[in-house]
């Protein structure tokens, strides 16, 4: 946990900003995988987990009342029966004073606690639930058909909840780039051990070591594939071969939920080919111009869409694209090689606050996503701020089957030589991602430096 006095810090502003009624934050529960008592890996909820540090503790659930400025958690101190299988637990009460909050009260008293609300006319907000468990609770308890919880999400209290959250303070920042430097062990453990021969599975197994080693766990489900054609193709059984490209886009969360999230492609072999160099070297100069235009003001969309010209540039060298340059990536012709956006917030959560809707986390209400195919998939567009966490990933996919499909129809001929472009189904994809924050004047890398150009990698497989 961070000190009592930042989770105070916190809910006094949120309670500043909402200015009245009451808020709810329920905690996540246990989930089973294949029967009830086998559970998944307990994971809290960020939002719950920001103004109270409670983590590893499920079926909790937090309440501000704004009006009378009252706080209270309610939850269940661990009997003498659930002990046995799951070892000493803290009283709540222990826990809930390390952040302030003096108020605990049984989960039994929940239900009419809200309901005395209700029936004095009291507004209580929520955010919008992603969980089945969390809907059916809070369908029960404020008196609304499962099908509309999540209409009647509270607007207000999103807004404010991430106006919060998407500026890091000094302290996350540092657990930030903890599960960054975890994650760059984490890769470059991939970078000198996927040898021809070697599975996926068994190269993310090992990668998954690293990520609890660290003291949390895996961000996300690792992407470590031949096949890096295909955006978020999870490890898998297929076995390395030589003259594979890996692409490996995995990310390690520390033991205070904070993700890290980054990718590099490499040869299975000691040396990439030389197309294989002149490729990644494109998406390498679309990264590095990306990163160069960071800095408060700027819109994010900008940005993604200076690393799609860099991109056409680089495909015009090869052959691949014609015409001007502005005009394809306007009409979304680059779209056949780079279907998704260039980054997106990150956190307490690897996609920041991406529950709570990209319309309020990546976007405003003058700057609207885009329903463009490739365009439509980023999820950050708007101005940046300092604070701002984010990742910069532009990438290469020459997927077959899109590549079919597109010229079946001759969509963007005059963008495209498909004939050219036939000849690359077989090459796989490239990716790079590093993580940024949003400083004052521009921005700073996240973490220790990871071999990025295709020589340093050579170097580290060498090595």
């Amino acid at each position: 946990m961070f000190s009592e006095e930042t989770y105070t810090a916190r809910r006094q502003a949120l309670k500043e900003e909402a200015g009245k009624g009451i808020l709810l934050f329920p905690g996540n529960g246990e989930s089973g995988m294949n029967y009830r008592d086998n559970w998944y890996p307990f994971r809290q909820d960020s939002c719950f987990l920001y103004y109270t540090g409670i983590n590893n503790i499920p079926d909790l659930f937090f309440v501000i009342d704004v009006d009378n400025n009252t706080e209270i958690l309610f939850g269940d101190d661990a009997t003498p029966e659930e002990i046995v299988w799951t070892g000493t637990v803290p009283p709540l009460s222990e826990l809930a004073a390390k952040s302030g909050i003096t108020r605990v009260r049984p989960l039994r008293e929940l239900e009419g606690y809200l309901g005395k609300h209700r029936q004095s006319g009291n507004v209580l907000h929520f955010l919008p639930p992603y969980r089945p468990a969390v809907t059916i609770l809070l369908a029960g308890l404020l008196g609304i058909p499962v099908t509309q919880v999540a209409e009647n999400s509270s607007s207000a209290l999103t807004r404010a909840v991430v106006r919060q959250r998407s500026v890091k303070t000094a302290e996350e920042l540092e657990e930030i780039r903890k599960a960054v430097n975890i994650t760059a062990a984490m890769h470059t453990h991939a970078i000198r051990n996927a040898r021809a021969g070697r599975s996926e599975k068994e190269i993310a197994g090992e990668l998954q070591a690293i990520a609890i080693g660290g003291g949390g766990n895996i961000s996300f489900p690792i992407i470590l594939t031949r096949n890096g054609q295909y955006l978020h193709n999870h490890a898998s059984e297929a076995l390395l071969r030589e003259g594979d490209l890996v692409l490996c886009d995995c990310g390690a969360e520390t033991a205070m939920n904070y993700a890290g999230d980054m990718t590099r492609t490499f040869p299975a072999g000691k040396t990439y080919t030389s197309l294989q160099k002149d490729v990644y070297n494109i998406v390498l100069d679309a990264h590095n111009t990306a990163v160069e235009a960071l800095k408060p003001g700027v819109l994010f969309r900008d940005v993604h869409l200076l690393a799609c010209s860099r991109l056409t540039e680089g495909l015009k060298a090869l052959g691949l694209m014609k015409g001007d340059t502005e005009e394809a990536v306007a009409a979304g012709a680059h779209a056949l090689f780079f279907q998704c956006g260039l980054g997106h917030m990150m956190g307490m959560d690897v996609h920041d606050m991406e529950n709570l809707g990209e319309a309020y986390v990546g976007y405003t209400d003058t700057l609207k996503k885009s329903t463009q195919f490739g365009l439509k998939s980023l999820r950050l567009g708007r101005a940046l701020e300092p604070g701002f966490v984010l990742t910069v990933e532009p990438g290469l996919y020459f997927n077959p089957f899109l590549m079919d499909a597109w010229k079946a129809e001759k969509r963007h001929a005059g963008f495209i030589n498909y004939d050219a472009v036939d000849q690359f189904r077989h090459f796989g994809g490239i990716r790079i991602e590093e993580d940024f924050v949003i400083t004052s004047s521009g921005k700073a890398l996240l973490g220790d430096p990871l071999a990025k150009t295709p020589e340093d990698i050579e170097t580290l497989i060498a090595g």
